[in-house]
């Protein structure tokens, strides 16, 4: 029976993630103890969206829960406490791809911090309340479906067998296996054959139902690791052979962005049973 395995929220964009046992399932993503999937996001001088893809030390920021907001911890164990809401935040107009967004600053400290960390200058800013941003259109039948500061979508779902697939034509050039992590998905599933997710039409999990809409396309990003914050042997040679999609213009897709139906509200938990809708 196909199951839930993993499950991973991301509280600051392109930074390391947090695995969770279980999840509140929200219109904008995953959520956990009141914290949102890319609640926060890094950004340059002009506003502009940082990734781990020009500064890949990202991955070496690490969150965790910390009472009514999160602790960031980098290498060497310096810590910044931050919290949730702030009365003194400022509103600040930032880009995420083509989409301006309204933001809240996070103020001088975190953005001193950030700098010892990254070695350039930047903001951390907060998805407010009066924040909004919709996902394109384009792949969700005309439905106006929230997001943060994800790259576009609200959940990024991918099987283990799809990753199994890729690690075994990996290694049978010598090559090492990659963990999950290096494609940053929120939901990995389990007990269906490799790349399913490509033409599921729905995802039942109890009362919550899914919908998987976008091939997700790939940068050189999965050839960061995780763990050291450096660039390593890049997977993209190797999905150029079999993953060029024509539906996404000839570029190299993994995993299946996702949206949310119905169920919002309703929980996801590691070991949950799913039930599955394809359409070919």
């Amino acid at each position: 029976m196909p199951a839930i395995t993993k499950l991973t929220f991301y509280p600051i964009k392109s930074c390391a993630g947090i695995a969770l046992t279980e999840a509140t399932l929200t219109s904008g993503g995953l959520r956990h103890e009141n914290i949102q999937d890319r609640e926060w996001m890094v950004v340059d001088a002009a506003g502009r969206f940082l990734t781990q893809r020009d500064y890949p030390r990202m991955a070496l920021i690490v969150p965790s829960l910390h009472q009514d907001g999160i602790r960031l911890t980098a290498p060497g164990g310096v810590t910044f406490a931050l919290p949730l809401t702030s009365a003194d935040r400022t509103s600040i107009n930032v880009i995420v791809w083509d989409d301006v967004v309204s933001a809240q600053d996070c103020g001088d400290g975190a953005a001193d911090w950030l700098y010892g960390i990254l070695g350039v200058r930047c903001r951390l800013v907060h998805f407010g309340a009066a924040s909004r941003r919709i996902a394109s259109k384009k792949w969700t039948a005309g439905r106006e479906i929230p997001t943060l500061f994800s790259d576009g979508y609200p959940m990024l779902l991918i099987s283990q067998a799809s990753l199994d697939d890729l690690n075994q034509k990996l290694q049978a050039q010598g090559r090492n296996a990659l963990p999950m992590n290096r494609f940053r998905p929120n939901i990995v599933i389990d007990g269906v054959m490799a790349f399913e997710e490509d033409f599921m039409l729905t995802i039942s999990a109890g009362k919550a139902q899914l919908q998987p809409v976008k091939p997700c396309p790939r940068c050189p990003m999965p050839s960061i690791d995780q763990a050291t914050g450096q660039y390593d042997a890049d997977p993209l040679d190797i999905l150029q052979t079999y993953r060029v999609n024509p539906k996404m213009d000839g570029a190299i897709t993994f995993g299946m962005n996702t949206i949310l139906l119905e169920g919002a509200g309703e929980i996801l938990r590691v070991g949950q049973e799913i039930t599955i809708e394809l359409g070919f």
